[in-house]
């Protein structure tokens, strides 16, 4: 079963996020929310939820220091 990981802002966002988590061997998948059209859930099997949520922080505290 696929369980939703993060929302993302936009595309982009959502993209980068994706391509890292893929680089470090992850499945990944985005779908776009009906809420907002900006923005999208990032998913992963639930299998991997615990190690995927441990990356997760690492990936999203260094793009607050290193914006894109």
């Amino acid at each position: 079963m696929w369980t939703v990981i993060y929302i993302a802002p936009n595309a982009k966002t959502a993209e980068r996020i994706q391509d890292k988590l893929t680089q470090e061997g992850f499945l990944v998948k985005l779908r776009q929310t009906n809420i907002a059209k900006e923005q999208y859930e990032i998913l992963v099997p639930e299998s991997e939820l615990d190690e995927v949520q441990e990356v997760l922080k690492d990936i999203l505290h260094s793009s607050h220091r290193y914006p894109n």
